[in-house]
């Protein structure tokens, strides 16, 4: 446990003493700040009681206070808001490099279905029967690996659109805390 201090300060031109833990000069800073509010007040009303300017003061305090801790709470929100987005890219970029690796071996079994069909035109008086059944294979395939490249390019502008807007809302965050 910290020790406690005893501190003098001058709040409105009358001497206080104010026992805490914290440093001498945090103390006096925060009397000064009180000092100083309390200034504002009685400069606006110089008829004011020093207990009415007190009561005023406080208020003030409190309200400044109040706002501070609402933008704190709502920075809190806009934090988790940004984490759950961040985890969100992770996951889809994770998604892509899964689709990725799949469509690299989808593209590698068209290379290998594409040499196996010109081996098949090669000999294709000999085996039509057999050319015609595998060129159907190639061909839903095919289907399968443009199905796959539409998917994958509908998955890389969905990123790119969601790092613009990622990149956007973190430009007005700065913007804002600026």
């Amino acid at each position: 446990m910290a020790q406690r201090k005893k501190v003098v300060v001058n709040i409105n031109g009358k001497e206080y003493t104010v026992v805490g833990e914290e440093s001498e000069e945090y103390i006096k800073e925060i009397a000064k700040y009180v000092d100083n509010k309390m200034n504002e007040v009685l400069e606006k009303n110089e008829k004011l009681s020093e207990s009415m300017a007190a009561i005023l003061t406080a208020f003030n305090i409190a309200d400044q206070y109040h706002r501070t801790y609402i933008e704190l709470d709502t920075l809190h929100k806009e934090i988790k808001e940004l984490e759950n987005v961040k985890r969100k890219i992770e996951n889809d970029e994770e998604e892509i490099e899964i689709l990725k690796a799949e469509y690299d071996m989808l593209k590698e079994e068209a290379t290998q279905f594409k040499k196996e069909n010109e081996k098949l035109t090669e000999e294709v008086e000999k085996y039509k029967q057999i050319a015609e059944i595998k060129e159907e294979e190639l061909e839903k395939a095919q289907e399968i690996i443009n199905q796959l490249q539409n998917k994958l390019f509908e998955n890389q502008l969905e990123l790119v659109q969601t790092k613009k807007e990622l990149d956007e809302f973190l430009k007005t965050f700065d913007d804002t805390n600026s």
